[in-house]
């Protein structure tokens, strides 16, 4: 159990964008009240980044009240109820109060209420429920106040039900588990997640995709991968067994979700084409985990201790950032073997103290001194590549312009 702040509160109230949007919002017979995540976190002491709030009004009636204040409301998801205000260049989504008509697990459809208690029962957890109005009381319908203090994430009313009702809530379970609460999940919950499962299936990719990103930075992701994988839901989100302890040293290292889900779901560059289509992931993320496979597959396979120079010709050919996750993935594995200089040279290029190494050459140098254009050109600047890999990368002006000299001076005995 721990203490929750309800100074903080007050705190919250006294923002000065958020006050002014509240005086303009309430009164003549509507309440506006702030709800969700910024109650939440506010109350266990964690930054409150983005305020959401709900209104009896209907969105056309916040529309002309922020208006009439001089704030500028945004049409974001007017039909679903909600308008953003824009108040002294901060954000507020402001949603009228809603009750579900019909729900089919993907979506639901709503209509507009006034019970800020009907509203919160349709909400997924307890802790998600809380709302705060503008006189500073705390408003909770569900127990969630209790559930945040220990460190508990339950469904409210039946778990089943409210999975039904989109079952991309199993996902949000273990992620809103992992991030606020301590000790294992909800029974109840966890037993529901589990026996609907299927509804997964039905969900968009790309949802599936977003939530599991979200999960893979939470604070205890490390142990909720460990509960996925006892019930049966890691096979299903990534398509094989995970790479766990891959995932924890990268954890250790960066927080990008990207990187974590290389290092838990990317043995090779297949798994990421795979991982494209299963996850409909975005083309660049879908090219950081090829990259990371390439690198990968070109460490594990190293026969020899990996020194500072071959560091220096991987970080050349693969790129930094991926060269420098896989190397932190695979520590303390038998293969590759690396020398005692070859992190410190990972660590100087990430830090900048060490410059990566770029090919000198371009085919404009060819085409200025006289080589014809044409794919001949790409061939020798292949050829002139691997000689300067085998060199060892070299850079600078006086090494550009010997193996320029060096390589017309072979087409010339041609």
């Amino acid at each position: 159990m721990s203490d929750l702040d309800r100074r903080s509160l007050s705190a919250l109230l006294e923002r000065p964008a958020l006050a002014r949007l509240l005086a303009a919002l309430n009164g003549g017979g509507e309440e506006t009240r702030i709800v969700g995540g910024a109650v939440r976190n506010a109350l266990i002491g964690r930054p409150v980044m983005e305020v959401d709030c709900a209104t009896t009004a209907a969105p056309e009636v916040t529309v002309e009240r922020a208006r009439s204040a001089g704030f500028k409301p945004v049409p974001t998801g007017i039909e679903h109820g909600t308008v953003t205000v824009v108040v002294d260049r901060e954000p507020f989504e402001v949603t009228t109060l809603r009750e579900d008509v019909e729900t089919n697990g993907r979506h639901a459809v709503v209509r507009f209420g006034r019970d800020f208690s009907a509203d919160a029962h349709r909400r997924d957890f307890t802790i998600n429920a809380l709302s705060l109005s503008v006189d500073g009381k705390l408003h909770d319908y569900t127990g969630g106040e209790a559930d945040l203090a220990a460190g508990r994430v339950r469904f409210i009313g039946d778990a089943a039900t409210r999975i039904r009702e989109d079952y991309l809530r199993i996902l949000r379970f273990f992620r809103f588990h992992s991030e606020y609460a301590d000790g294992p999940p909800d029974p109840e919950g966890l037993a529901a997640s589990s026996r609907e499962r299927a509804g997964l299936d039905i969900l968009s990719k790309e949802r599936v995709r977003a939530e599991l990103l979200k999960l893979l930075v939470t604070r205890r992701a490390s142990d909720m991968l460990d509960v996925l994988l006892a019930h049966g839901f890691i096979t299903n989100l990534i398509g094989g067994p995970g790479e766990f302890g891959r995932f924890r040293r990268v954890s250790s290292f960066s927080d990008d979700p990207v990187d974590r889900l290389a290092a838990l779901a990317v043995m090779t560059e297949k798994q990421a084409d795979l991982l494209r289509d299963r996850l409909r992931l975005s083309n660049g993320e879908h090219e950081r985990l090829r990259a990371y496979g390439k690198a990968l597959a070109v460490l594990k396979t190293q026969t020899r201790p990996v020194d500072a120079l071959a560091i220096r010709r991987f970080v050349a050919k693969q790129g930094l950032a991926p060269v420098d996750l896989a190397a932190h993935a695979v520590t303390g594995e038998p293969t590759p073997v690396f020398e005692a200089d070859a992190r410190p040279a990972l660590e100087a290029y990430r830090s900048g103290a060490e410059p990566i190494p770029v090919f000198p050459l371009r085919g404009g140098d060819l085409i200025a001194e006289g080589i014809p254009k044409g794919p001949h050109v790409g061939e020798i600047l292949a050829d002139a590549r691997h000689t300067w890999m085998a060199e060892g990368c070299p850079t600078g002006e006086e090494y550009a312009a010997d193996l320029k000299e060096r390589v017309l001076a072979s087409l010339g005995g041609r």
